[in-house]
């Protein structure tokens, strides 16, 4: 019989990586981790969800000493003065100490960290700088990248064209910015700036923000950050850009064709999606190719059509989600140690962190009525909830759209401040299978903003108290 270095390698230490090798070890396997930054944790870490969150959270209590929300409540203070270099401080602690955590959790559960980029030599073997390391199963969690606009060069070092990593290292406050993208990056991110004094305009391709999201949902997105003060370009798209001196020109049309206009930034971000990385993976080398999307497919295991190789996270099918990979992580562990790991991928949140927050999950409306469903739908307006109107932040609803013969929730869609957090209670209850008669008839504490979502299940019934 072979004999192997590690019973598991994983190439990624982002949020599948790294739960896969923390995972694999805690099941008695010997596992090792591959991972060529400085730091674990990968783009959700290091250049992503966590960074991201800290700057929305510290401009968010800008915004609120600035806006006049703090003197409702009868805090008066004087003219509040942004520190970036403070608030992008506070981001870089928040950042290490995660990433270092994880370099604890690796030395608790004895996993080896490969540091280096990985690459196939045969299905067994993984190259990682000059040494070549050995596994009876190895595990691709590289994740995903910033997908690139044709005619639209991102210089990050520059700091007028960047990405989604440059624009959360931003030295100073652009005067005007414009976000080609409306999708989750694009909007938290323009989210963040706007509160801290741009003007922010965000071009979008498609005729609506937040493609996949319930229709109801993306109209009353647009009505919000229009409200909030951003200018929407909808329907449009870029066709080129120069920088000059310090700031970007970029050129548009309309998406159907027509006049093209031009329009100045002092910084874009290009927030168009991601792509996953399986470049330099030399999959060649053991037979496995990618799909159209550039994608890994794998079985409901996470096998590869490669024996002894299987994938997790942004590189194989599926939304390009931590959560998602960090599920998908444990579960691929488990099945390689011989124990049963089952994700079920239609119960998969999706949260937008805007103020107001956005979440959903399982089907729309949409997708439930082309899906062959007759539908009934509750729907709930925080305004009408006593907490939301406590707080002054009432602006959203709870949606929540059941199965009309069966009562079974098919998908349920929040905007409301906590609404990231309310939407776990609506994924439990579709993960047991509960109709909206369940959650309806479950005692929701009170006054709180979950209650919204036991209003919006009674309307399901046309029977909401409140409204």
């Amino acid at each position: 019989m072979a004999e192997f270095d590690f019973d598991v390698i994983v190439i990624g230490s982002g949020p599948g990586g790294y739960v896969a090798a923390i995972r694999a070890a805690q099941l008695g396997l010997k596992t090792a981790c591959v991972e060529s930054r400085d730091t674990l944790g990968g783009t959700c870490l290091n250049v992503g969800c966590i960074p991201s969150k800290a700057l929305l959270h510290g401009s968010e209590l800008f915004e609120e000493a600035n806006d006049g929300t703090l003197a409702k409540f009868g805090v008066k203070i004087p003219a509040p003065e942004l520190d970036l270099v403070a608030m992008q401080g506070e981001k870089a602690t928040a950042v290490k100490e995660l990433t270092g955590g994880i370099a604890f959790l690796f030395k608790k559960n004895k996993v080896t960290w490969l540091k280096g980029m990985g690459a196939f030599i045969d299905k067994h073997t993984v190259q990682v700088g000059d040494s070549q390391h050995t596994a009876k199963n190895v595990v691709i969690a590289t994740g995903s990248s910033v997908t690139p606009l044709p005619g639209v060069t991102v210089d990050n070092d520059g700091g007028v064209i960047v990405d989604s990593t440059g624009a959360l290292a931003l030295d100073r406050v652009p005067q005007k910015m414009v976000v080609i993208g409306g999708g989750v990056i694009g909007l938290e991110l323009g989210s963040v700036w706007r509160r801290l004094g741009a003007q922010v305009t965000v071009v979008e391709f498609l005729d609506q923000l937040l493609p996949g999201m319930d229709g109801t949902v993306r109209k009353e997105a647009a009505k919000i950050f229009k409200k909030q003060g951003m200018e929407l370009k909808l329907s449009t798209k870029v066709t080129g850009a120069s920088v000059d001196g310090g700031k970007a020109t970029l050129t548009l049309e309309p998406a159907a064709g027509g006049e093209a206009e031009t329009i100045e930034a002092d910084c874009v971000l290009v927030a168009i999606g991601r792509r996953p990385n399986t470049e330099g993976l030399n999959l060649d080398a053991i037979g496995l190719a990618t799909n159209q999307r550039g994608q890994i497919e794998t079985d409901h295991e996470f096998r590869t059509k490669i024996d002894s190789v299987w994938a997790v996270g942004d590189v194989i099918p599926g939304p390009m989600l931590a959560h998602k990979a960090e599920d998908e992580g444990i579960a691929v562990a488990e099945n390689i140690a011989g124990e049963t790991g089952i994700v079920n991928h239609a119960v998969i949140p999706s949260v937008v962190y805007t103020m107001p927050e956005i979440a959903g999950v399982g089907l729309t409306e949409e997708a439930a009525k082309e899906a062959g469903h007759t539908v009934k739908v509750g729907n709930f307006p925080m305004m009408a909830n006593s907490r939301a109107k406590t707080n002054r932040d009432t602006e959203g609803f709870v949606k929540i759209i059941a199965d009309a013969e069966t009562d079974r929730v098919l998908g349920a869609w929040v905007v409301a401040s906590l609404a990231g957090t309310m939407i776990a209670q609506i994924a439990q209850a579709m993960e047991f299978g509960a109709t909206s008669e369940d959650i309806a008839y479950t005692c929701h504490a009170h006054p709180t903003h979950s209650e919204a979502i036991k209003e919006a299940a009674m309307a399901v019934r046309g029977l909401p108290i409140h409204i």
